[in-house]
């Protein structure tokens, strides 16, 4: 089995031909396939521009774009050349964007929309390096003035099919190494500057073979739907493992959208985050609170008999007795495979989960549903996966077994250590950091602190730069609450406050069209959000979930005091990273007058 990334699509097209191996939307909507044959047409292409602009051996290019199948051409054409890809978040500012563009000294970037296109132009006359934009949309408007930037089409009309081309391209592919970098990709920064985490040919090799051991259920019959942005490295390593083991990837552009793609396509694979699965389960919440009579009682049974079957005895491999299999088969039919299409995950495989916690609540109930949410741990420093379920004897409460090969220790301050192939190079042009980064006998230090049960399965429980002390000397792991408040469907966002406080609180966003709708039920009247918010109805409301989903923790723990807002994190404010994870420092510095008031 080859698993080297720059030579995996040549093999597949000899083996598949002219089956669909990508599926996009092209610019009205509609549904275009691509096949492997045709992918790799259009890979040499690119890869033999490339070579026209003189991309060198081991130079950094962009991509600013979101996920379109062009920018997963690029990638390859790249890595025919032996060139870096450094992939940027399409929702990243001019200002990250420049900075990106100096620090890997980037020369050619390839942007995918108007947005993109605007940033980059713009960072022409700010940063030196930046010579040559390329551009995926035919419907982005080049600036006045622009002469240089070219559009994909006219960038592929650059390849030259001559001997001397193909010559080199054969050079290159002949003298590529394991040790080559494949990507540079920027972390998000939660906790300080953005760090250029360095990947080689060889962690990604190892990556794709430690899944295809792990990941058995996995075939060439696969549709994964490739939905979280391909600058993460969850998407852009399981893309790269999809088309490893010969699937489908189907590729979303927008994430607005993914609500009414997945039913369109119906995946039986997709990698998420936590945040997707807990719409999910608000939702089903919903759906059965608003049941009445025989239909509500039939859930309930079915949610028993579904918890009974997939968690007692299908979760620990033990076979499951013919009288549950037969109640299980009347209420999978009648009712949770009813829940799994309305979802579109009705001809689910396994859902990879990872990138922040996923309440213990909402993991046992998708299991429950029938829905096999693999929920792992992982980092961009360890080419993605560290751990992840296996299919059986998975544990509720952790976040999987290691993959083979890879080594875990708990190091000081329970902090989780990482040993293998799969870990970085280093830190792109930072050696202190990458020092910094990794023990004096090799481990890496993942900044997350944990534990591993008796099993050898890992127990995540916090960053440890999140955590904090209160003022009585107690420890608070704000993601853990975090994670337990996002179960309710009046809440969106949470902020957990309290570092040398006396007690706990948080500030709070909720989920504005759920509280409408009880603000219409109550009959409770408003003319703005500030002013929803600020009822007392609503507060007691808020007050009453909070209290309720926070019944097991410890007093010390619970939240005492909070405070609601009219309008939710984002990224433009910069008080969410571009994978959504709340920037504690900022949301302390703007909501300042809103934190010291619950402390009064």
């Amino acid at each position: 089995m080859e698993y080297q990334i720059s030579r995996i699509v040549a093999l597949q097209a000899r083996k598949y031909g002219n089956r669909e191996v990508l599926r996009h939307k092209d610019a009205d909507g509609n549904w275009k396939s691509i096949s492997w044959t045709e992918f790799e047409r259009r890979i040499q292409q690119a890869a033999r521009a490339m070579q026209a602009l003189g991309v060198t051996v081991q130079e950094n290019i962009a991509t600013y774009t979101p996920n379109k199948p062009e920018g997963i051409i690029v990638d390859f054409a790249a890595f025919a050349n032996r060139a870096v890809v450094v992939p940027l978040y399409p929702t990243g500012s001019l200002e990250q964007l420049e900075y990106i563009v100096r620090d890997a000294e980037i020369r050619c970037i390839f942007v995918g929309e108007q947005i993109q296109y605007d940033n980059a132009y713009k960072a022409l006359s700010s940063c030196e390096t930046l010579r040559q934009i390329i551009i995926f949309d035919p419907a982005v408007v080049r600036a006045e003035g622009d002469t240089t930037s070219l559009y994909f089409d006219e960038f592929n009309a650059l390849a030259q099919d001559t001997p001397e081309v193909e010559t080199e391209l054969a050079r290159r592919a002949a003298e590529q190494s394991l040790d080559d970098l494949a990507s540079i990709i920027y972390t998000s920064g939660t906790t300080g500057e953005s760090k250029g985490v360095m990947l080689t040919h060889n962690n990604y090799a190892e990556a794709m073979r430690l899944h295809y051991d792990r990941l058995t259920s996995c075939s060439d019959r696969d549709v994964s739907l490739c939905f979280l942005p391909l600058a993460h490295v969850f998407e852009r390593a399981w893309t790269y493992f999809c088309l490893t083991r010969g699937m489908t990837v189907v590729v979303n552009g927008n994430p607005k959208e993914i609500a009414a793609v997945i039913k369109e396509v119906r995946p039986t694979i997709m990698c998420s985050v936590p945040r997707f699965w807990e719409k999910v389960y608000v939702a089903v919440q919903e759906k059965i609170a608003t049941t009445k009579g025989v239909a509500r009682v039939l859930f309930e049974k079915a949610l028993k008999v579904g918890r009974r079957r997939n968690l007692d005895y299908v979760r620990e491999g033990r076979r499951v007795p013919m009288w549950l299999a037969l109640q299980y088969a009347f209420f999978d039919k009648m009712i949770l495979s009813k829940v799994r299409k309305a979802a579109g995950v009705d001809r689910g495989n396994i859902f990879p989960t990872a990138g922040a916690p996923l309440s213990d609540t909402i993991n046992e109930f998708l299991h429950t549903c029938g829905i096999n949410i693999m929920y792992g741990y992982g980092l961009t420093e360890t080419t993605a996966t560290v751990s992840c379920f296996p299919y059986v004897d998975y544990r509720i409460g952790t976040v999987g077994s290691t993959l083979s090969e890879v080594q875990v220790k708990i190091g000081d301050n329970n902090e989780i250590l990482v040993k293998g192939a799969t870990v970085m190079k280093g830190y792109y042009r930072k050696p202190e950091a990458t020092a910094q980064a990794f023990t004096e006998d090799g481990w890496f230090r993942t900044g997350d602190a944990g534990c591993l049960d008796e099993t050898g399965a890992v127990v995540l429980t916090e960053r440890i730069k999140d955590l904090f002390k209160t003022s009585n000397g107690k420890y608070i792991a704000p993601q853990a609450i975090e994670a337990k408040l996002g179960e309710d469907k009046y809440i969106d966002q949470v902020a957990v406050i309290g570092d040398c406080r006396k007690y706990v609180t948080a500030i709070i966003i909720p989920a504005f069209e759920a509280l409408k709708e009880y603000a219409e039920q109550k009959r409770i009247q408003y003319h703005s959000l500030e002013e929803l918010v600020k009822n007392q109805s609503i507060q007691k409301l808020i007050q009453e979930r909070i209290a309720e989903l926070q019944a097991n923790f410890a007093g010390f723990e619970q939240i005492k005091r909070f405070t609601l807002l009219p309008k939710a994190f984002s990224k433009e404010a910069g008080e969410l990273t571009d994978t959504l994870k709340i920037r504690r420092a900022v949301i302390n510095r703007l909501y300042k007058t809103e934190i010291e008031a619950m402390y009064v």
